[in-house]
């Protein structure tokens, strides 16, 4: 394989994605350069007393040394509780249910990563995400990784041009059953055999136990909300707002003789709407903020939207509203749509764009008079 340029810098976690990266730029004759981030230190990543690194950018150390490839780790511990972190809580503080990753891939990781390309003289990047780029017409797309048990793409809906243009994806045309074959074939069964961990990076249990470390005192702050029912009727006391997320079912420790679901969150007000499953369902939604290369064009055709990570696409339009935000309607009803949350759009296995699942109740905002 020809390269005009050969330096590519992996984003190395210690694990077996990024592990098989390395090997696979090797063996196709790229120049591989490794760095690490260490953003949150969690007790169970140190095996040692007195350690001073974590066990995976020990891991990824001793795997660079082995290859005989340079490696870095970037400390940005304070960054990242600044920019992530901190997202992280005032979401929840707002009544919304976040997701990190997303937010955490073009504001931080993927930024770190291009300014210490540079800082290295690495033309490249690339990580082990299970997901594709493809360059049409000048342009790069991002697709779903072959594997959809593994595919990422709903997290990385918000990489633009900058980043795909210069990112390697070498795993997005794989299963992850060959990277395990590949990489045991290599001679590192250690990869194989480590756990992966499937949680959020800086939480260790509980995110409502994160949420307490943050914020000394949340519990008296919260207290003292009342769940409610469709008509706002006081049916219960609940812990406080940013301790639950919309469907959610178990864990709510009120007795009203059926399945109840939490429908509605209301921060100012510190109440819970409780309803049946079926009042989850809906056929429009509201997404903020939205990133889409061409609404025009996709306006009045039917593509997919994932409302969240791992759920099946749903076939839906979109309508471009006024203000720039975005009316999704479903083809069918659609369950449980959580504000905070990302909405990202697909034509076939294409990423098209992607948004911020908005409160449901703005929607009435958009209502023409005969609709309201």
């Amino acid at each position: 394989m020809e390269h005009e340029r050969k330096k590519v810098l992996v984003g190395m976690s210690g694990g077996i994605d990024s592990s098989a990266v390395c090997l696979m730029l090797l063996d196709e004759g790229y120049e591989v350069v490794g760095v690490t981030m260490r953003v949150w230190d969690l007790p169970r990543q140190f095996a040692d007393t007195g350690q001073e690194y974590p066990d995976f950018i020990q891991d990824a150390r001793t795997l660079a040394a082995r290859l005989g490839i340079a490696h870095y780790v970037a400390d940005e511990r304070t960054a990242f509780k600044d920019i992530v972190v901190r997202n992280f809580v005032d979401e929840y503080l707002a009544g919304r249910t976040p997701n990190p990753c997303v937010m955490c891939n073009p504001a931080f990781k993927f930024r770190v990563l291009a300014e210490w390309a540079d800082k290295l003289g690495c033309d490249y990047i690339a990580t082990g995400h299970y997901v594709r780029v493809k360059e049409e017409s000048g342009r790069y797309g991002l697709y779903c990784g072959v594997d959809g048990k593994k595919d990422q793409s709903y997290f990385l809906w918000r990489l633009g041009q900058k980043e795909l243009s210069r990112t390697l994806f070498p795993l997005g045309g794989m299963t992850k059953e060959y990277i395990k074959s590949y990489v045991l074939e290599r001679g590192f069964k250690e990869k194989v055999e480590k756990k992966e961990s499937m949680e959020v990076c800086f939480i260790p249990g509980d995110y409502r136990d994160f949420l307490r470390e943050m914020i000394p005192g949340l519990d008296e702050q919260v207290a003292g909300g009342f769940f409610v029912d469709r008509i706002g009727r006081k049916i219960g006391q609940h812990k406080g707002f940013p301790f639950y997320t919309i469907g959610q079912r178990k864990g709510l420790e009120i007795a009203l003789g059926k399945p109840a679901y939490v429908i509605k969150i209301n921060a100012v007000k510190n109440t819970i709407r409780l309803g049946d499953a079926e009042e989850l369902l809906t056929r429009e939604m509201l997404v903020e903020h939205p990133e889409f290369e061409n609404r025009e064009r996709y306006a009045d055709r039917t593509i997919s939207v994932r409302i969240r990570y791992r759920s099946t696409p749903l076939p839906a339009r979109i309508q471009p509203l006024d203000d720039g935000n975005l009316k999704v309607i479903f083809e069918k009803d659609a369950s449980a749509i959580t504000p905070g949350q990302s909405a990202v759009f697909y034509d076939g296995d294409r990423v098209i764009g992607g948004g911020i699942i908005a409160d449901q109740r703005a929607l009435k905002r958009y209502q023409t008079p005969k609709e309201a």
